[in-house]
């Protein structure tokens, strides 16, 4: 599928994972290159034509055809805020890997994208990522070798020692990546994007924490000195093109509509932060207001910013509420997040909420969730959720690689657990696809017999 990823050095969310296609670059054109005449070159050639369409059915045909885990709607809002891409350059080509360069039609960024399929016969896209150069970057056409790969393993195992959220899981994954490395697991690896998968791959198979993950970046920064080293803020301009992006795709939040007998629905598909999305969330609640009963789509939501979590619950008490902790080993800190006691709008209360789930419902999607079953304010219906309760940070591996590490975990006030692993079960347990049906008709049931219990 599309990962769009944002440059790490900062907190990667969670949960939420967003590129900012906010770089400039200058490049001359002197003519259109010729895209390989491989599977993955098809492939590519295939997503360009009809991502550059901006026609909502051209992608989702394509979608169909070559990457079915991703999701044409998101495609198109991209399409639409980038205006498209002209294809620059090949970087590296395989029959089943291809790294090139392209450039923004309507935003003037280039980007450097990575295609990988997951088989040639017929061709299936398996990660798909555009992400913008940033400014001053150069790419390095960088090779593995013995001395740059355990470079890469210490810098990880330092990493994993230093912020992983359990020490003993940590120093089992240190060994196991070290153990893989003695044992020469690593030795004929040279491209840096199959180390980072072979590294994530290994430590996953200690940890089983879906948060984790080791990504290879092309980029080098130049070196900053003064006030700009030092800082950890984010650079505002990159702030502002961070909103801008969020806006294009308005905040993820995809429907918001009055369905039969006055149920209101919400569709979104990450929690974004409320700094930039907050009014979107506002807005949204206030048109379902006067609602009778309340859907939550959250079937493609694969999570977000906790802060956005706390803020959406918070419509739904009219008392502030312990909904969970946050508990980080790095820091020895635990940090409780109460709804609110105050929201600017209309509160939704002494009314029935849904929540939809999948399988693919993950990290923060599935604290939302959990939240409210375990103070029983909704009704779960759909699938068990992906089972992500580790929110996780980007951190520097090297030069070139980082390592996602989850580096907390959630403390629920009601069950003093979590999720991770497990998911979460639903209260109506059916498929995905039959889970707004079934939240509609409850719902009308519900409204047609306010006494009946659920």
């Amino acid at each position: 599928m599309l990962r769009l990823s944002q440059s790490t050095g900062t907190r990667i969310p969670l949960i939420l994972t967003i590129v900012s296609l906010c770089a400039s670059f200058a490049i001359a054109h002197a003519e259109t290159p010729a895209i390989p005449d491989t599977p993955a070159g098809h492939t590519l050639q295939a997503f360009l034509d009809a991502f550059n369409t901006g026609e909502h059915d051209r992608i989702a045909a394509y979608v169909k055809q070559y990457d079915p885990k991703n999701n044409a709607d998101g495609l198109t809002s991209f399409s639409s805020q980038t205006g498209g891409f002209n294809f620059i350059s090949v970087v590296e080509s395989t029959p089943g890997r291809l790294t090139f360069r392209v450039h923004g039609r309507g935003d003037n960024i280039d980007a450097y994208g990575a295609l990988q399929l997951a088989s040639v016969t017929p061709p299936q896209v398996k990660v798909l990522s555009i992400r913008a150069i940033p400014p001053g970057a150069t790419i390095d056409d960088i090779q593995l070798d013995e001395a740059l790969r355990q470079k890469t393993i210490d810098a990880i195992s330092k990493q994993l020692t230093d912020h992983y959220v359990y020490a003993d899981v940590a120093a089992k994954m240190v060994q196991a990546i070290h153990d893989h490395q003695q044992h020469g697991d690593y030795k004929s690896i040279t491209n840096g994007n199959d180390f980072a998968d072979a590294l994530s791959r290994d430590l996953k198979a200690v940890s089983n924490d879906k948060h984790l993950f080791v990504g290879y970046d092309p980029f080098r920064m130049p070196e900053q000195s003064g006030p700009a080293a030092a800082s950890h803020e984010p650079d505002p301009a990159e702030k502002a093109r961070f909103r801008t992006m969020l806006e294009h795709q308005n905040c993820t939040f995809s429907k918001v509509e009055i369905l039969n007998h006055n149920v209101g629905y919400i569709k979104f598909d990450a929690f974004p932060p409320p700094e930039f999305c907050g009014p979107t969330v506002v807005a949204a609640m206030g048109f379902v207001a006067n609602a009778d009963a309340l859907i939550f789509d959250l079937r493609e939501n694969h999570g977000g910013d906790p802060s956005m979590v706390e803020f959406m619950v918070s419509f739904l008490f009219g008392e502030p509420t312990h909904i969970n902790d946050l508990a980080a080993r790095d820091t020895n800190e635990t940090h409780q997040y109460w709804t609110l006691p105050w929201v600017p709008g209309q509160r939704f209360l002494d009314k029935p909420v849904y929540v939809l789930t999948s399988h693919g419902t993950f990290s923060g999607g599935e604290e939302f969730t959990f939240d409210l079953k375990t103070q029983k304010r909704a009704t779960i219906i759909g699938e068990a959720t992906g089972g992500g309760a580790h929110p996780v940070k980007g951190l520097p591996a090297g030069d070139h690689f980082t390592i996602g590490v989850p580096f907390a975990r959630p403390i629920n006030p009601v069950t003093k657990g979590d999720w991770e692993g497990t998911g979460i079960e639903p209260d109506v347990k059916v498929s995905a696809a039959e889970a707004l049906t079934t939240a509609e008709k409850m719902a009308a049931e519900k409204l047609a017999n306010p006494t009946k219990s659920k």
